[in-house]
């Protein structure tokens, strides 16, 4: 599980962010050194920048910007991954998850195909608990008039692949508003630039390569178990 976060960082950071995301397409063996030396800064500030980012270490943050890192293990059926998931889930990244919505007035939910499902039970449960406006959105044409700096939007999918998702990142950013794309399968090729983004799970899935054909068991646990803290928290 990953999870990358702009949203932390500032103008400075960004600019090493957008200097060594395009030197890296050319210059994959980009050293730490060599980074420091093209953005005019300490290597140790550019340690800073990752972890702040949410790497662990400039490797994993060149690996990842070079799409080298791949799937921690490959499991032969769903089964064996939903378990793995269980087993190794960070709790941590629910209470995270439900303080940064709670700061919002407003809850926009997106979701495609059997993702939209997702986003209509996930409004469903919440609402129960959470005295803010929670919306779900199925294009972007709706987006613009719903978001301000008092909103988030949360985009669920499974590969966090569709181009869509950069136009709602791209109506998030103008309207000042939170962006938070959820992906259930880890997918490096995702390069952000504004807003955050959680892979639920560090493999892919067994059943199909094809987005709509995916599980999303992992998206109803996520769901259950973040309402499972708001009773626990409102108790």
């Amino acid at each position: 599980m990953l999870k990358i976060n702009m949203s932390n960082l500032n103008n400075l950071d960004v600019k090493i962010h957008n200097l060594l995301s395009k030197e890296c397409k050319s210059n994959p063996k980009l050293t730490i050194i060599d980074a420091a030396n093209l953005c005019h800064c300490s290597p140790s500030k550019i340690s800073k920048f990752v972890k702040k980012a949410g790497f662990q270490n400039y490797k994993q943050y060149v690996d990842y910007l070079c799409n080298r890192t791949s799937p921690t293990k490959v499991f032969s059926n769903e089964f064996e991954r939903i378990h793995h998931f269980l087993d190794t889930f960070d709790l941590s990244i629910i209470d995270e998850f439900i303080a940064k919505i709670s700061n919002y007035e407003k809850i926009v939910l997106v979701g495609y195909g059997p993702s939209k499902h997702c986003a209509l039970y996930f409004q469903f449960k919440l609402q129960l608990f959470c005295p803010q406006t929670i919306l779900v959105i199925e294009d972007e044409l709706s987006a613009p008039s719903l978001l301000d700096r008092n909103s988030i939007l949360i985009v669920f999918s499974t590969t966090g692949a569709y181009h869509s998702f950069r136009h709602f990142q791209t109506i998030a950013q103008e309207k000042q508003a939170a962006f938070l794309l959820l992906v259930e399968e880890y997918n490096p090729s995702i390069i952000p630039d504004y807003g955050e983004i959680i892979f639920l799970t560090d493999s892919y899935q067994t059943i199909s390569t094809i987005p709509y054909e995916k599980s999303r068991i992992v998206f109803f646990i996520f769901i259950e178990e973040v309402i499972s803290h708001f009773i626990k928290n409102k108790s």
